[in-house]
């Protein structure tokens, strides 16, 4: 899991380096040579393009970096953790539904990838098969019990 998170992470990092280094030094030469940059439109948005790649570079940097410290002999092998497939039983709606605890990056809630810092993913965390949840949800409040439990360990 790790190591699809860091590739996923680089080639966003990768992409992004071109573009910096690559395609927006054109943009901004193209837009200079048409003269008065002050009210130049095409050289504001490239300006603008350029701060904000920077920006993510630097944001993904840190969250590349912030993978790479995850220690993941720490991570819990009886308990609801990042990297987690829990089955659940959603009491109010009578039906079992299977979350996969992600990064932020990974999700994708009609895949049942959660992110650990979602409300259902935080209150999973820590909780074993055959525990009660109530979370606090967008639409609403929820009570799940924890079925089953395959940690990050159990599908390495």
């Amino acid at each position: 899991m790790s190591d699809h998170l860091k590739k996923k992470l680089e080639e966003e990092i990768r992409t992004l380096k071109h573009e910096l280094n690559h395609e927006l030094p054109a943009e901004l030469k193209k837009a200079v040579a048409h003269g008065d940059l002050s009210e130049n439109a095409e050289y504001a948005a490239a300006r603008e393009r350029q701060d904000y790649v920077r920006a993510r570079l630097a944001q993904l940097g840190k969250r590349l970096a912030d993978v790479s410290l995850v220690n993941f002999n720490k991570i819990p092998r009886d308990r609801v953790s990042f990297g987690s497939t829990v089955l659940v039983y959603d009491v109010s709606k009578e039906t079992e539904i299977e979350y996969k605890l992600v990064s932020s990056e990974e999700t994708d809630v009609s895949k049942g990838m959660i992110s650990t810092s979602s409300p259902i993913g935080r209150s999973l965390a820590g909780k074993q098969v055959g525990d009660m949840v109530s979370v606090q949800t967008p639409s609403g409040s929820k009570e799940l019990e924890i079925l089953k439990l395959s940690t990050i360990h159990d599908e390495s």
